[in-house]
Formats: C-alpha cells, sequence, structure tokens
C-alpha cells in the first residue's frame, strides 16, 4: 500500500492560514516556499539620477534619495470585459498613482546611502527600444542604510514579511527629537487613538503604525515608551520617554498600505510555466519605475510587464525582468524551453516597444500589435525580440516552444494584412475577427509560417500546445459556421450559440491534419489545451450546452446546471473520436475551466473557477468547502475521465479564480490566479501574508503524489510445494476503493527480506503478476509480495 502524501504550497499574496488534515492523506504547508524577501534595487540608470535604491512592494514602488523616500500607490481601473474568449480591442486599463514624499528635514544631505546584504536576484530593464537605455544585472538588496543622516542617527530600511519597515538607530547621546519628516502629497496628517500616523491622500488613508521604541540591555529588548509628535500641520517627529542615552535606541514604524485597491499586479494575462530543474516563471504587470515630480494624484497607464524566475524552494528570485515601452503593453502568454529560455507573448501600443537588430518586425504595424520576446535563461538579454502584427489590431493570446526554439504563437487579429506565409492554409482574412497562428524560427527572424485561421463570423483562440513532431493544436471558440473543419473529424457542424474547436495544424503549417467543432447547442468555449507524448488532446473550458458531447463511463455525463459546467475533453491524434469527454462542476453556477496539464500517465490536471457550493472533491482536498462566492479549483483526473484522483477547492470568503497551471518533471502542480479574499488560506512566512487589497494575484504550488490505496494478495501453485520443482507466485493488486483505473506497473516478491524476483501487472480483472521460481530451500518460508506502485496508486 502506497500512503497518499500531498505537500502544498502557496506562494505569493495573502493571509493567514492554518493547518488541517484531511483522511488518509497528509496535507501541510511548505514554509520555505515564496518566503522571498522585499528587495532593494540598487539604481544602474532605471529611473531618475536623484534615486539612490528603489523597491517594489506588492501595491506600491519606493524611491529613496539622499534627502527623501517617496512612495508611489497605484489604484487599478479596469475596462469593461466581454464574453469569455470573445477579447475584444478595447479591452485596456489605466490606473491611478498617488505619490506620497517624506522629506528628511534638516538631514545631513551627505550621507552615505549603502545597500546591505546582497540577495542573488539580479533585475534586468529592457524599456524602450534603445539597447543604451537598458539594464541587466541590476544588483538587489536586502536593506538600506543611511549612515548618520541626523547626528548620531542612522536609517534602515528593510522588508518584514513584504511590509516594508524602517528603524532609526540612534547611537549613544545622539537625539531622536532631531529626526523630522515633512510630508507632502497628503491633506491631512493626524495621529490616531491608537497612536498611528495616519496621512490621508487621495487615493485612501496610509498608516504607519504607532511605532516602537526599544533598547537591548544585557541580551534583553526593553521597550521604551514612546509615539510621533507632528510638528505642524505636515511635519513629524518622535517623543520618547526617559531612556538610558548611553546605550543605542532604536525606533521602529511599521508601514501598513492595505487600505489600497488594486495594486501593481494585475488580475489578468498572468502566466506561469516551470522548466526541468523546477524552476518556476510567472508573469504579470507592475508599476512604472518612472519617478514621480510631484506629490498627490495623477493619471498612469499601468507600468512594463515582468518575467520572474523562481529558485525551486520558492525562497529567492533568479531573475526579474521587466520589459515595455512608453504605453501600455499587455502579457497573456508565457513559455520556457529546455534550456530555460523564456517566451512571452502579448500586445502592445508602445512604438518603442524594446525589439532587437534582426528581428523579424522592428517597428510597429497599426494599433495594436502583437508582440513575442525570447529571454536568455539569467533574464539579462533578449534572445530576441519582435512585432508581429498588421495595420490594425493584433493580440498575443498564447504561445508555445518546441524542442528545436521554434515559438509557436497564436491570437486573435482584426488585421487584413497581417503578416503570411505563401504556403499558409489561409493566408487571407475571411470574417472580421480571426485566429493567427504563427511559428517563428529560434533567432525570431523569420516565419516559418504564418496563417489566419476562421470563417465568417468572429473567431478567438485561448490556448495553443505543440508536440514531438511540431504539430500546433489550438482551441478557443467560433460563431462561425464556416471555420474550417476536416473531413472525418470529430464534429463538422456547428452545433448552437457558440463552439469551441480544436483544430491540429501541421509542421508546415499549410494542412489541417484536424479541424473539429466541439460542443452543443448552447455556448461552448475552449480555454485551455495540452498534448501528451502520443499526440492526444486534452482540452478544457466552459459550456451551458446541456447537450455537450459526453462519453459513456465518463465522471460526470450530465451538465450540472446553473450558468455552465466546466468540460474536460480528450480527443484521439487523428481528431475523429472522444477518449473521454465529461463536464466538471456543481448544481449552483457556473464553473469554469480555464488551465489544464497533462502528467506522463495520462492524468489531466485542470485549473479553474467554481461558483458552486457542491463542486466535486475528494477525500484527500486540500479544502473540501467552498469558501466563498467564487473559489478556485485543482483537480486531477485520470486517464480514463473517470474518475477524480484527486479535487480540491482553493480560496477564501472572497472571490479566488484560478487562471493557470503548470507541471514540472516531478508532478508537482503549479497554479496561479488572482483573489480578493483577505482570508485566502497561505502559508506562514509566505512572500506576503496580508491582503493588499482589490485583487491580489497568487501563485500556489502543489508538491502531490496523491495515489490510491491498494491491497495485495499472494498465492503459490502449489501448497505445500515439493522441493526441486517450480513454484509459481501470483500476487493479486486490487484498489482499497473504486478508483475508475486500474493499479499497473511491478510487484516485487520477496524470501523474507531477499527479492526472489519481479513481476509486471497483467491488466485483467483482477491484476494479477506472476513469478516462476526454483531456488527455495527445503523447510519453510515467509513469502511476501509487495506492489511497487504508479503515478495513480
Amino acid at each position: 500500500m502506497k500512503k497518499p502524501i500531498i505537500n502544498v504550497v502557496l506562494l505569493l499574496l495573502v493571509g493567514p492560514f492554518s493547518e488541517a488534515g484531511v483522511q488518509a492523506s497528509e496535507t501541510r504547508m511548505q514554509e520555505k516556499y515564496g518566503t522571498l524577501p522585499l528587495s532593494f534595487e540598487a539604481n544602474r540608470g532605471q529611473t531618475d539620477p536623484r534615486v539612490k535604491f528603489l523597491s517594489r512592494g506588492p501595491h506600491h514602488m519606493l524611491f529613496l534619495t539622499s534627502d527623501e523616500a517617496v512612495m508611489v500607490f497605484m489604484t487599478q481601473e479596469p475596462s469593461a470585459q466581454g464574453e469569455p474568449g470573445m477579447v475584444k480591442p478595447e479591452k485596456r486599463e489605466r490606473a491611478t498613482q498617488t505619490a506620497l514624499r517624506m522629506q528628511f528635514a534638516g538631514a545631513n544631505l551627505q550621507a552615505r546611502v549603502q545597500g546591505q546584504e546582497e540577495l542573488p536576484g539580479k533585475a534586468n530593464y529592457f524599456t524602450g527600444n534603445d539597447p543604451t537605455k537598458w539594464r541587466t544585472n541590476v544588483p538587489t538588496y536586502a536593506k538600506v542604510r543611511y549612515d548618520n543622516l541626523y547626528p548620531g542617527i542612522d536609517l534602515i530600511y528593510y522588508g518584514n514579511q513584504r511590509q516594508l519597515e524602517h528603524d532609526f538607530v540612534v547611537r549613544p547621546d545622539a537625539d531622536p527629537s532631531s529626526i523630522a519628516l515633512s510630508i507632502q502629497g497628503a491633506d491631512t496628517v493626524e495621529v490616531d487613538a491608537q497612536g498611528d500616523l495616519v496621512l490621508h491622500t487621495a487615493a485612501g488613508p496610509i498608516r504607519l503604525r504607532k511605532p516602537v521604541f526599544y533598547q537591548e540591555v544585557n541580551g534583553i529588548r526593553k521597550e521604551i515608551p514612546g509615539g510621533y509628535v507632528i510638528k505642524d500641520s505636515h511635519q513629524v517627529g518622535f517623543q520618547v520617554a526617559a531612556y538610558d542615552a548611553s546605550r543605542p535606541l532604536i525606533i521602529d514604524p511599521v508601514l501598513s498600505y492595505s487600505t489600497y485597491l488594486g495594486g501593481i499586479g494585475r488580475d489578468s494575462g498572468f502566466g506561469i510555466a516551470v522548466d526541468a530543474l523546477g524552476n518556476a516563471y510567472v508573469s504579470g504587470v507592475t508599476a512604472s519605475t518612472n519617478f514621480p515630480t510631484t506629490p498627490g494624484a495623477f493619471q498612469t497607464t499601468f507600468g512594463s510587464f515582468f518575467v520572474t524566475k523562481l529558485d525551486p524552494t520558492g525562497s529567492a528570485f533568479v531573475y526579474s525582468t521587466y520589459l515595455g515601452g512608453m504605453s501600455l503593453d499587455e502579457f497573456s502568454g508565457l513559455a520556457v524551453d529546455a534550456a530555460g529560455n523564456a517566451y512571452v507573448t502579448g500586445n502592445t501600443d508602445s512604438s518603442n516597444f524594446p525589439t532587437t537588430l534582426g528581428a523579424f518586425q522592428t517597428a510597429i504595424g497599426g494599433f495594436v500589435d502583437a508582440f513575442v520576446t525570447k529571454l536568455n535563461p539569467s533574464g539579462s538579454a533578449l534572445v530576441y525580440s519582435t512585432f508581429l502584427g498588421g495595420s490594425g489590431f493584433d493580440e498575443g493570446l498564447g504561445i508555445a516552444v518546441d524542442a528545436a526554439g521554434n515559438a509557436y504563437v497564436t491570437g486573435l487579429t482584426l488585421s487584413t494584412d497581417f503578416p503570411t506565409t505563401a504556403e499558409a492554409f489561409q493566408p487571407a482574412s475571411v470574417g472580421s475577427d480571426d485566429v493567427f497562428v504563427t511559428k517563428l524560427n529560434p533567432t525570431g527572424s523569420a516565419l516559418v509560417y504564418s496563417t489566419y485561421l476562421g470563417g465568417g463570423g468572429t473567431d478567438d483562440v485561448s490556448g495553443i500546445a505543440v508536440d514531438a513532431s511540431g504539430n500546433a493544436y489550438l482551441t478557443g471558440v467560433t460563431d462561425s459556421a464556416d471555420f474550417p473543419t476536416t473531413l472525418g473529424a470529430l464534429q463538422t457542424l456547428f452545433g448552437g450559440d457558440a463552439d469551441a474547436f480544436v483544430t491540429k495544424l501541421d509542421p508546415t503549417g499549410a494542412t489541417l491534419v484536424y479541424s473539429t467543432f466541439l460542443g452543443g447547442s448552447g455556448f461552448d468555449d475552449g480555454l485551455g489545451i495540452a498534448v501528451d507524448a502520443s499526440g492526444n488532446a486534452y482540452l478544457t473550458g466552459v459550456s451551458d450546452s446541456t447537450d455537450f458531447p459526453t462519453t459513456l463511463g465518463a465522471f460526470q455525463t450530465a451538465s450540472g446546471g446553473g450558468g455552465g459546467d466546466t468540460f474536460v475533453t480528450k480527443l484521439n491524434p487523428a481528431g475523429t473520436a472522444l477518449v473521454y469527454s465529461t463536464y466538471l462542476g456543481g448544481s449552483s453556477n457556473l464553473d469554469e475551466g480555464f488551465g489544464i496539464a497533462v502528467d506522463a500517465a495520462g492524468n489531466a490536471h485542470v485549473m479553474g473557477l467554481t461558483f458552486s457550493t457542491d463542486f466535486p472533491t475528494t477525500a484527500e482536498a486540500f479544502q473540501s468547502n467552498s469558501g466563498g462566492f467564487i473559489d478556485a479549483f485543482v483537480t486531477k483526473l485520470d486517464p480514463t475521465g473517470s474518475a477524480l484522483l484527486y479535487s480540491t477547492y482553493l480560496g477564501g470568503s472572497g472571490s479566488d479564480q484560478g487562471r493557470g497551471i503548470a507541471l514540472d518533471a516531478a508532478g508537482n502542480v503549479y497554479v496561479t490566479g488572482f483573489t480578493d479574499s483577505t482570508d485566502f488560506p497561505i502559508s506562514a512566512g509566505a512572500l506576503q501574508t496580508f491582503f493588499g487589497g482589490g485583487a491580489d494575484a497568487f501563485v500556489v504550488k502543489f508538491a502531490t503524489s496523491v495515489t490510491r490505496a491498494t491491497t495485495t494478495d499472494l498465492a503459490s501453485s502449489a501448497t505445500p510445494s515439493v522441493f526441486g520443482q517450480p513454484v509459481i507466485l501470483t500476487a493479486t493488486v486490487s484498489p482499497v476503493a473504486s478508483a475508475g483505473t486500474r493499479p499497473t506497473g511491478t510487484v516485487n516478491f520477496l524470501d523474507g527480506a531477499t527479492l526472489l524476483g519481479t513481476g509486471t501487472l497483467n491488466e485483467g480483472s483482477p491484476d494479477t503478476a506472476s513469478f516462476e521460481t526454483s531456488v527455495l530451500t527445503a523447510g519453510s518460508h515467509s513469502l511476501s509480495a509487495v506492489y511497487q506502485g504508479d503515478a495513480n496508486f
């Protein structure tokens, strides 16, 4: 019997959580994953020269100059979104930023400002299309220290659980009353009844918690009474009771900005990938490094997007690389190759988006273009970066990469002159909104192929995968009755309001290996796709059709009702038949699958969102009950599609939505999405243990080996046996509970502790393995059989 073990690791963003056990499994939080420190970058030209160091918090930018600390807070203003899968060109975002300046009044402007405790991670900036302004391998530090900022007083900035803290270190005989902070950007400044300093700004109140004053005496921390004092309407200092002036005094305020809505992370286009070594790559959008020239609120678009590479422990970042131009850049897809190069796609209306010499398209083609960027393994160089588009609106929505380093990009185009190749399957646009599929060579200098894909209506794509032969698999949604399909495909006729589609394009981009609708009489949208080594395609998405195609024996053959269910479908390599197809959902409301990945055993891992309070979960679930209004879910479906090997809610009391999923070579599952729950479950010591407001991104690592229990019975061909005659030992391996799939693998046969040999399970009813031996000596023997397990048992 193999015991199920589930290790759950949650990175980034909200708090607090207590451990809970579940029947027949072990569930715990891996405390070290996601304990990234708040870091401070040295200014190497990535921002205004007055800035010595800068830091990115969950919802702020901090700029440290010789005479002030400037904090910029951001509130996101999302625009209306279209129907799922039907992406509209007007989908843009702006933000309100509020700049708060804390000047060190009367300070020593010649104070030495230095980074302390250098961290292993580096920052890289590719901003604009002038390579002389790019900055790479920028060092990061855990602390920044101002030496002798006031006579005998040092100032140290550092992070604690992703909250920004700063200590004034008052050396013996120095005067703490000389410290004065002049506040600009706040309408009013007050000390409240709890002793907190409250700065009222246009975006909301910012609090500096009541400071702690203490001295170390013989290794014991002794607190001294004290607090803030308002020196005038916008100048603040400290008052402290009598203390031992012969010893150093520490003044420790804590900044809280949890009242802010939104943040520098974004709730859409958040991507995740994992390389062969277990490094995780995450992407999103962050605030600009533009140094504010005036205090108070101002309008801006979101700044650069970023790619951050985390080490396998999740406790340190390898790099954070920022890319973008002068306008708005949106990220939609992320992939990683075997060498650790990261590939990203999205769209930009920045004419100075960073491109590289010799890239396929170095100038923007129209209103908005797709882009494709390849980063080297250290994140410190652009292997290539190119626009991809015509004279209209073009948006990259998904990306995959093959073993040779060719990038496969798909997205939406409204351009009638999108770049295509001569032998492309569909060289010209047919409808107003078409899908494009483009294969770029490894250097990003040429198109291997590029084609439109669509009919006379609206066609949109959500996912792309590629197999070892270079076939590209796509899924999305179409309302085009004439969307291209192939003879003999699973479903050649349009089913309803809108259908999902699945298309397999050959390595040349000239021929459809197959193309099929997938849907019933309602709305069906393909949102995620994966492919296994045999060429089976795995799809997930959402369907409100009560007649969505399902298969006999599938886990859930009927719709659960409500606003629509997730579907999970496995299509054979020829695209002619369903291996399995199932609904996945509860009866309460909408359930929607956004991401899917497949492991080596053929298990499908699905990530999405659910409104249902009765979404199907398993006994080993990390969270068996709904936490709130909307929850994320993570589900593992067996290779036959008939049983859930693992299924769990993931969320707090608010809205939690899963958007992306990836697997590493060890079978660990990484999922990402966003949450507005103040009680989203996280581990102690995670990257951010408090909710930042609005919608925060999350990244979760399920270090999981979820296996079903089995029993093994042993029988011999003769009891007793005759010395010198062969004995056939037969082991029968049976699941303890119905699992929908059968045990596979091997059984070890032992004489005491000595291995006699190994037998392979023959699939049958029951499942048996046999081994013949003639080496047993006369006498009594204690024989046993031990099943070695597989991915599911």
